[in-house]
């Protein structure tokens, strides 16, 4: 649901801008409030459900994102959808940095949390790819207050079940890593680091506000890991992040997502803006590698994993992704679906393969009292990257289509070369992860919890 949510809104977004008459500067915040939100707290929730205990945090989130939710479908004006849209941020920040925490602690054996780990893995990318076609759904049958309106009953019953289903646990203490001016200098450099980031579209990489709200992140941020080295009950121990598989895991993710955004966005903008697809058909376009991800994770992600170790089930799914982006790049703005487009689906595949093998390495090191701290890193790291992706690939994008447009390319032709450009640094990017999954990350990890 809250995977979802962060998709569902961008085909609905020139609804939402004709009813509640929002400024085109101002409807990117319907997106970034709760992007904002949503990774800067995740860590800071992390450990707050290593203290306080898991469980009742992911059912505070719950509450918290359904509510939200409620007040963003009454919306009748922009203020209010956007502090909505914020306060789910904070929902979903509060659930989802304790949902794999959740998980490692239940399925301590190898095999079982592969398992589940791979279930959730399929969750993560059902909800991001079926977003667009639910939000098209949506809006054009009902109407965009539905897109969030529809988490009303499923928030009502995660609630439910989630009191039946989750074990009480009682957390370690706030005595036990209570540490206040840590918890505010990351959460300070995180919102200010991605409030750079996400106004780099609008105002570009080298404007003197991007710069300081960039130099204001770092330094917060680079205060908090001194603050961690000295501190009596640190926030985040420093030696979580001394193990390869944690620290290498979590900048594979970092690169992988920013990526990943040129397919999952740049593919849709290529379909609607050139091939001239709806909403809804975009959606079932991109279809194909929903199921292929999906039958990848469920069906053979964890056997395999068990069988080759996570490292080459990374690898492999690595490869695959960046081939698929590299042909991406190549393809016209005349081109068929049927011929250019729907044959490179299948690499898709390779995401099936990453992200069940990448979450089981990202958490190898996760002990029961900071199961919560290690997802919430985790967590962080994909909103990070999510956030560079979006920055980077959007404008990359967009500057090659004005240069197109000013040598006299077609609008299609124009677009078509920007988008091929997005394609063609995030193949670069899956490269790099490539690079470090190969050099950084341990052959085989040892049993969770262990250290090794």
């Amino acid at each position: 649901m809250t995977v979802l949510d962060g998709s569902i809104v961008t085909v609905a977004l020139p609804a939402i801008q004709h009813d509640l008459g929002f400024s085109p500067g101002g409807l990117s915040w319907v997106v970034n409030a709760y992007l904002i939100a949503f990774g800067s707290l995740l860590l800071l929730a992390g450990r707050l459900g290593d203290l306080l205990g898991r469980r009742s945090l992911f059912l505070a989130g719950i509450a918290v994102f359904t509510g939200a939710s409620l007040l963003a479908g009454a919306a009748g004006e922009p203020a209010l959808l956007v502090a909505a849209r914020s306060l789910q941020g904070v929902g979903a920040a509060l659930s989802s940095a304790v949902s794999l925490g959740i998980l490692v602690t239940l399925f301590p054996e190898r095999s079982e949390r592969a398992g589940a780990i791979a279930v959730f893995s399929f969750t993560g990318a059902a909800g991001a790819s079926l977003g667009q076609v639910l939000g098209g759904v949506l809006t054009d049958a009902i109407s965009w207050h539905w897109i969030f309106l529809i988490n009303l009953p499923v928030g009502a019953a995660i609630l439910l079940l989630a009191r039946r289903v989750l074990p009480a646990d009682r957390g370690l203490g706030l005595a036990a890593g209570a540490d206040l001016p840590g918890a505010l200098l990351v959460t300070g450099g995180l919102v200010t680091g991605i409030y750079g980031v996400v106004r780099v579209e609008s105002v570009g990489w080298t404007a003197p506000s991007t710069l300081a709200w960039g130099a204001v992140g770092l330094a917060l941020l680079a205060g908090f890991v001194v603050r961690q080295a000295t501190a009596a009950t640190p926030l985040m121990p420093p030696r979580v992040l001394r193990s390869r598989s944690v620290a290498g895991a979590n900048l594979v993710q970092l690169l992988l997502v920013a990526a990943l955004f040129s397919f999952q966005v740049m593919l849709a903008l290529y379909l609607q803006q050139v091939l001239d697809y709806g909403a809804l058909a975009t959606g079932l376009a991109m279809l194909p590698a929903a199921v292929t991800i999906g039958a990848v994770s469920l069906g053979v992600s964890a056997r395999l994993n068990a069988r080759f170790g996570e490292r080459r089930m990374l690898v492999a799914g690595l490869t695959l992704l960046a081939l698929m982006l590299a042909l991406l790049s190549r393809v016209p703005a005349d081109a068929e679906y049927a011929t250019r487009v729907l044959p490179l689906l299948p690499l898709a595949a390779g995401f099936g393969l990453a992200l069940p093998a990448l979450t089981a390495l990202g958490m190898s090191e996760a002990r029961e009292d900071d199961a919560g701290l290690v997802s919430g890193i985790f967590n962080t790291t994909q909103q990070v990257g999510m956030a560079i992706g979006v920055a980077v690939l959007t404008t990359l994008a967009a500057t090659r289509t004005e240069d197109g447009l000013a040598a006299g390319l077609s609008g299609a032709e124009a677009l078509t070369g920007g988008y091929q450009l997005a394609f063609g640094v995030g193949a670069g990017l899956l490269v790099v992860a490539l690079l470090v999954a190969l050099s950084v990350l341990p052959r085989r990890t040892g049993r969770p919890g262990t250290g090794r």
